[in-house]
């Protein structure tokens, strides 16, 4: 990834020049180029046809904000994508959930920090990796929220321990923080929920809903509209 056309890309981005589809990818594309054409017709448009007008003062860079995830959270690895879960237990993180995740967030936002390292899910897996996705633990890292244990799917019923507004809150800027750390573009195929596995990625799985319903929300229904709020509301935060 080109960290200069990235920078490049966010300035584009925060001066009110959309990059819709591939947003700051690093790709100096023909979505980029169009945008900096747009911005070089303002400014000449700003200074004038003359181009001797006054000098535009442009707004500076926004700071990202503070990162959730501690450094020492997040090793050096080469990793491709995100997956996130929900445990199907209580709101709080059990030695079992902390086995099998890379980080887990309880009822009330609290990060928690899960066995395995990250590192060891760097393709391809070492010992000790975090199990969460059946066939596509490679490559990827596991965060999960702590909820939905006695759910059901259909009739919807979030049982007991209901995902809950602060975890979610909390995910979309861990999932800021990984994306960054680990030059992850956010796409369906990078950032995605367990739900979406088999049908973006094309690995089956074994019925898993996480997410297809989004307890706090109720309007959100099915795996894409679930993952497509995930994946903006990330987006926004980095």
């Amino acid at each position: 990834m080109n960290t200069t056309v990235q920078s490049l890309q966010r300035r584009l981005i925060a001066l009110g020049f959309p990059l819709p589809e591939f947003g700051a990818d690093g790709d100096p594309g023909t979505e980029t180029l169009a945008a900096i054409g747009k911005a070089l017709d303002e400014l000449e448009g700003r200074r004038g046809p003359t181009g001797d007008g006054p000098p535009v003062s442009l707004p500076p860079s926004p700071k990202p904000s503070a990162s959730l995830v501690p450094a020492e959270w997040m090793p050096a690895a080469k990793m491709e994508r995100i997956i996130c879960h929900w445990t199907a237990g209580t709101h709080q993180a059990s030695e079992f959930d902390r086995s099998h995740y890379h980080m887990l967030i309880e009822a009330d936002g609290k990060l928690v920090r899960g066995i395995p390292s990250i590192e060891l899910n760097e393709a391809p897996a070492k010992k000790g990796y975090a199990a969460h996705t059946l066939n596509c633990n490679s490559g990827s890292i596991g965060v999960s929220l702590c909820c939905m244990g006695g759910s059901n799917e259909a009739p919807f019923d979030p049982g007991k321990y209901p995902m809950t507004r602060e975890q979610w809150d909390a995910l979309t800027g861990v999932v800021a923080d990984l994306c960054r750390r680990y030059s992850i573009p956010v796409k369906d195929t990078t950032v995605l929920s367990h739900a979406e596995v088999q049908n973006n990625l094309g690995m089956q799985q074994r019925n898993k809903w996480d997410f297809t319903r989004l307890a706090f929300d109720p309007s959100v229904k099915g795996a894409k509209a679930c993952g497509d709020k995930l994946r903006a509301e990330a987006k926004a935060k980095l």
